[in-house]
This record gives structure tokens, sequence and C-alpha cells, in this order.
């Protein structure tokens, strides 16, 4: 289809996930930056080789609540390791060495998959708040001057294309599974797939990259046991042998527009 020929979308939904791989926060307007949506993957937890814990090891970050607040800090509620009610602390003195565990603050690089990040511990009360979550030594850390995805700032899906889903699971499959950013409907199942660019308000979306699914996709995201995964299905007819996995939604980032505002209900134009 050329960006003629699609029919009218609109955002149907956003969300956010202020810690990596904790619970999804739904959101009616965000802000977009450069990097994605404001607080989204603003903090991770890491093991004690400083390498990112997600899901995919740990299910129970399924059930792991965070609430950013306007100065900065975060609200964690978890049903076994209790609240932490986190604050930001003030910037790193610059005569202060930059080898001084003893500030909230210090520096860690730590790695997501084959990048190493710059990031600020956040300090011994969340370690061993996220310890206890974990069942493991572990760090909470914080964002500096880049958050924490997989690899792209934002995940987008439709509502048509998980509904065709749904028709072949013969189930009623949450797109909660799916972990997105921003949610379209208005354009047939799989549109997606012929998209190159979007606009929303002042913002300019590009969607670089099919997503490939892992296992992530078969947890219950409310309760983070396993349900009904959707990967053997999606195999048979969404398996991309360039990507060398199975595909749902698209990768995108930022061409313009950040610094904007969305908000659900906003019409979403195809660009050619």
């Amino acid at each position: 289809m050329n960006a003629s020929a699609y029919p009218d979308a609109r955002l149907h939904s956003l969300h956010c996930y202020p810690v990596k791989s904790g619970r999804v926060i739904d959101l009616h307007s965000a802000r977009l930056g450069p990097l994605g949506l404001q607080h989204d993957r603003s903090w991770l937890i890491v093991d004690a080789a400083d390498r990112f814990i997600t899901q995919r090891s740990h299910p129970t970050l399924a059930r792991l609540v965070a609430l950013p607040d306007a100065d900065g800090g975060l609200s964690l509620t978890h049903p076994e390791a209790g609240t932490l009610q986190w604050s930001a602390p003030p910037a790193l003195p610059a005569h202060a060495p930059a080898h001084a565990a003893a500030y909230p603050d210090a520096q860690r690089i730590v790695r997501v998959w084959r990048r190493d990040i710059p990031a600020r511990d956040c300090g011994p009360e969340a370690a061993d708040f996220v310890t206890r979550l974990i069942g493991e030594p572990a760090r909470l850390v914080a964002a500096e001057q880049a958050n924490f995805p997989d690899g792209y700032p934002l995940l987008i899906c439709t509502r048509e294309s998980l509904a065709a889903l749904n028709e072949r699971l013969q189930g009623d499959l949450p797109m909660s599974r799916f972990r997105p950013n921003l949610v379209l409907e208005g354009w047939p199942a799989w549109a997606e797939d012929g998209v190159r660019e979007v606009q929303i308000g002042k913002a300019r979306l590009r969607l670089v990259k099919a997503c490939t699914r892992c296992g992530v996709t078969g947890l219950d995201q409310d309760s983070g046991l396993p349900g009904v995964d959707p990967l053997p299905e999606l195999r048979r007819f969404r398996y991309d042998p360039a990507l060398k996995g199975v595909t749902f939604g698209w990768n995108a980032e930022v061409v313009a527009g950040a610094g904007s505002v969305l908000t659900v209900g906003d019409p979403v134009r195809v660009r050619p």
C-alpha cells in the first residue's frame, strides 16, 4: 500500500515501562523525547556483574509496579519485596572522585545486550529492595544520557494485527503480552509492515525494524505466570528469515517532534 491508500488511523493507547521489564503504566498522554516516551525504561535492575535483568530470566518482574514522581524519584511496589520510595539524589559534586561509592549516585557502566551504558547507581536501600525481589545480589540503576530499551526507542503495534492473531489462536491474548509503547488502530491487519514513517501531531516516527519476539510473550503480565504462548502460531506465518525470528510490531525511532506531547485519540498519518 502507498501512503495515500492507508485509511485514517488513530493512537488508541500509550504505554511506558519505567523500570525495564517491570509492569506497564497506561497513559492518556506522554511527552516524547529523542529517546522515546518520558520515563520509559529509565531505570534498570542489574546483576552482580552489572548485566541487565529482565522477565526472560525473572518473570516476577511482571508484578513490579514503578511510578515516577515529578522530582525524578521513583516509587516501587512488589507483593513479595514490599515498597520502596527512592528519591533522586543531587548531582555528584565535581570535585568528588569518580570511584566515590559512598555517593548514592555513583557511576556504573551497565550492559544491555552488547551495549555498555553509563548509569547512576540508586544506592544501598534500592539494592536491598531489588535483591529481595530477584533473589540474588542486584542493583537498581537510573539512566543518565540514555535509557535502557533492548535496542530502539519505541515499539508500535496495531489492534487489528492482534485481532488477526487472536483469530488464529482462537483466544483473547491481550496486547500487554507484546509490551508496546504506542498502539494504533484503523489499518488492516499487518499493514504496518508496509509503513516506513508516520506523523502524529508534530511527531514523526520512523518504523525501522520488525520486532522479533521472545518467550516473554508467553507470560501473563498480571501474574508473571506462564500463559498461552503465541510464538508457535506466529512462527507459522510471521517468521522472518533475515531476522531469524518471529515478528509482531515494529521498532521505531523519533525523526522529529521531540518535546511534543502524544495523546490517546491523536490522528495518525502515513507519510510517503
